[in-house]
């Protein structure tokens, strides 16, 4: 595989995986993203060795069935107007597992696919991590409005959303309730009308780390990191990552192995119908003396080869 190129999978079929997440369960690396063909939102692959990607299936789409739980109320997977079905957006998909209950649970930012005016978080959960998912709905948490999002699980086991609000000025931390399928304490609003979007959160030394962009559409833009003692802590001062635009990217998430950190980035190829040409840009994450987090690039991302 080679970053900005398409990656294949085992069947030799494109990867769309875009804007999204992985998660080690059972053996398996699972590639959760996003697939905007036909009535699919989210498409799911594994791998064993992060080399050879299986397609497992499409886990939320118009036909994943609705399944009613405490603080959800839209079950709408399409969308419709003047007697006409549209889909709806579903973006930057990211999947948990949850030891207690067993079951996994899938967050993602959800518009109504004519606009960006809804800016909700949405829901699905399954007990397996490639299929029977089930949709809970979409909502806006405390009644504010939540875009580019992403998950994260600290080291004291405390579970966080983290989503731009207020057409994204800011960005809103809210814990997860136990079972990870509401919140329940809206923690903080971080870099107020800095304009931050695309959030990638991860641990290292006793310190939480976010990588994210600038807010300017399709077009990348220099990203920039911060951190903190803890996601409730108090966030430095944002400070440059990678070159001018990011290597042509967009943040997704970071992966970590073991003590090596991997950064997963989107490269965006426009708006539809382009958005099916986007490719990925996959390079490792290290660090200064002093902490501060770095990307260098390379054509082959030894994560994937």
């Amino acid at each position: 595989m080679r970053n900005g190129q398409p990656y294949l999978d085992t069947e030799g079929r494109v990867i769309h995986a875009h804007g999204g997440w992985m998660l080690d369960h059972g053996g398996y690396t699972y590639w959760y993203g996003e697939d905007r063909r036909d009535n699919h939102y989210v498409a799911v692959y594994r791998s064993a060795d992060r080399k050879n990607w299986e397609f497992r299936g499409h886990i939320l789409s118009t036909d994943t069935p609705y399944e009613e739980t405490s603080g959800r109320f839209d079950p709408r997977l399409s969308w419709e107007r003047d007697g006409v079905r549209r889909k709806v957006n579903i973006e930057r998909p990211k999947v948990l597992y949850n030891e207690k209950t067993k079951r996994f649970v899938l967050w993602a930012h959800y518009e109504n696919g004519e606009n960006y005016r809804e800016a909700r978080a949405c829901v699905a959960s399954s007990d397996q991590p490639d299929r029977d998912f089930v949709y809970h709905g979409s909502f806006n948490p405390f009644g504010e409005m939540s875009r580019d999002c992403t998950v994260h699980t600290d080291s004291a086991g405390d579970t966080y959303f983290v989503s731009a609000s207020r057409d994204n000025a800011d960005l809103h931390v809210y814990r997860l309730t136990e079972d990870y399928l509401n919140v329940d304490e809206w923690v903080k609003s971080i870099y107020n009308h800095e304009f931050r979007e695309a959030p990638a959160l991860f641990e290292r030394g006793g310190r939480t780390y976010m990588i994210s962009s600038y807010c300017t559409g399709w077009a990348p833009n220099q990203g920039k990191w911060c951190s903190a003692d803890a996601v409730t802590g108090r966030w430095s001062l944002l400070r440059d990552f990678g070159d001018k635009t990011t290597f042509g990217s967009q943040s997704a998430f970071v992966y970590r192995d073991g003590e090596r950190y991997w950064y997963v980035g989107d490269r965006w190829m426009g708006g539809e119908p382009k958005y099916f040409e986007s490719t990925y840009v996959v390079l490792e994450i290290r660090f200064t003396e002093d902490g501060a987090p770095y990307i260098e690039w390379t054509d082959e991302p030894e994560m994937f080869n």
